[in-house]
């Protein structure tokens, strides 16, 4: 596996090993203990698989008092993924980070709790899964709207396709400060 640092420390881009012939192909999307090798010991509890169409963005997403970490790719399609570091006190505060995942170059992105996500589907459909460090709790669930201008996203479209929820989220100065991570360096 390949380790790819972003701007953004802890943000990480991984590049498993592929092995293919004719019959297709097999990859590692997940080994404890080649990322333990690495100095990562994320401690995964619920996963997940979701499918969106051409246009859709999902995001910007979080949750707090329980944050996720997560380890996040694409099985089939193409997705612009974006991590946000919303961690109050950070040095990179405000600051974004993002990858293009797809089926063709099986990335993944290693995204910390104390990030907030999202991503915007290029391809006609997208098969997205990820791995969480936290189960999902609906008291916790939250967001950032994902054309926040003062975070200023470079999204590749203008008008996608959102959920209600995703519509009516705040921009980042409006989440009151205990409703966001802390920075613990």
């Amino acid at each position: 596996m390949k380790i790819i640092e972003t701007e953004l420390p802890g943000c990480l881009i991984l590049e498993p090993r592929v092995f293919g012939d004719a019959r297709g192909y097999f990859y590692e999307s997940f080994n404890r203990d080649k990322l333990a090798e690495a100095g990562l010991h994320p401690q995964y509890v619920q996963g997940n698989v979701s499918s969106s169409a051409r246009g859709v963005l999902r995001g910007l997403h979080y949750q707090w008092p329980k944050p996720q970490g997560k380890l996040v790719s694409v099985l089939e399609g193409e997705v612009f993924d974006v991590a946000v570091d919303i961690r109050r006190g950070s040095p990179h505060f405000g600051r974004w980070t993002a990858t293009v995942l797809s089926g063709e170059n099986k990335r993944h992105f290693l995204i910390p709790e104390g990030f907030a996500h999202g991503f915007a589907v290029l391809s006609e459909r997208a098969v997205f899964t990820y791995l969480c460090t936290e189960t999902y709790d609906a008291q916790a669930d939250a967001g950032i709207r994902w054309d926040d201008p003062e975070l200023a996203v470079d999204w590749p479209l203008s008008e996608p396709l959102l959920s209600a929820k995703d519509q009516a989220a705040p921009l980042l100065r409006e989440v009151a400060e205990d409703r966001l991570p802390v920075y613990a360096p």
